[in-house]
């Protein structure tokens, strides 16, 4: 906990117009360690994201890389200090293959001008291998890549990141749309690039995906942020708790324990019964 962090917010604020999406915000991500960003819809996730990955500069507060103060212009200028980030679209394009998708925007190339071409040889063996690396076997990386399961493509997306030595690993949502095999899968992926030594940031609002990878904690509700804690200080209760508002919980039980007692507890009755 001593070491720097590989990349930290300090009092980040976001304002649109007279909105507050996020207000005083202190993060510190380190390597080697799986940070999960926690809160539901609305609490302020996406704008984050948004932040951390270069969309969007904070309105206030500061954004430090191995301690020293940035000011991202775009997502590009994050890439190159490092931060690599996997939107639930996955940034992908799906009729093209998959050593096209994990080089796109950086495509090896061949031959002399202006007759320079893509080597596609070198982009499958390259794609092949970095994959590997990371215990997923392809068969061809010539396929298409809407040929994969949703697991695979988030195998490919987070193989892509690592194999272009991203510092910090920002995973949006990585497991929202996949079957629990899937799931798992990405879920093993997290902890392969932890072990790897990168910074992974795994944004979510179901616990029962992060809870089990997660190494911190920090917790959003409403655009504020109600506390970070090492796995060790809270229980996987605790932290649903936190998430939801533990007084709406309470008042939700309240509500729905006075309509069951206003109907006289018959609502369990089959039709038809005296």
């Amino acid at each position: 906990m001593t070491a720097t962090p590989v990349m930290e917010l300090r009092g980040v604020t976001r304002r649109f117009g007279s909105v507050i999406a996020l207000r005083d915000i202190d993060v510190a991500l380190r390597a080697g360690e799986v940070h999960c960003l926690l809160g539901d819809n609305g609490a302020g996730k996406s704008t984050l994201i948004k932040i951390l990955s270069g969309v969007m500069p904070p309105s206030e507060g500061e954004i430090l890389v191995d301690g020293r103060p940035v000011a991202f212009r775009n997502p590009r200028e994050a890439q190159a200090a490092g931060v690599a980030t996997v939107f639930q679209d996955l940034g992908m394009i799906p009729l093209m293959s998959i050593s096209r998708n994990f080089f796109l925007g950086r495509e090896p190339l061949c031959g002399r001008f202006p007759f320079r071409r893509l080597d596609k040889d070198l982009a499958d063996a390259t794609a092949r291998r970095a994959m590997a690396d990371i215990g997923i076997d392809v068969r061809d990386p010539s396929q298409a890549v809407g040929t994969l399961s949703g697991g695979e493509r988030q195998s490919v997306a987070i193989a892509r990141a690592i194999h272009f030595g991203a510092k910090v690993l920002i995973l949006d949502e990585p497991t929202s749309a996949l079957g629990v095999h899937q799931a798992a899968m990405v879920l093993k992926f997290v902890i392969e690039a932890r072990l790897r030594g990168l910074a992974v940031v795994f944004i979510s609002h179901n616990i029962h995906h992060a809870y089990p990878v997660g190494d911190v904690f920090t917790l959003l509700n409403r655009g504020r942020q109600q506390g970070t804690y090492r796995k060790a200080e809270i229980s996987r209760d605790e932290v649903v708790a936190i998430m939801s508002g533990g007084e709406d919980l309470r008042a939700l039980q309240e509500e729905i324990d006075a309509l069951l007692a206003s109907i006289g507890g018959g609502a369990g009755r089959p039709a038809g019964a005296a």
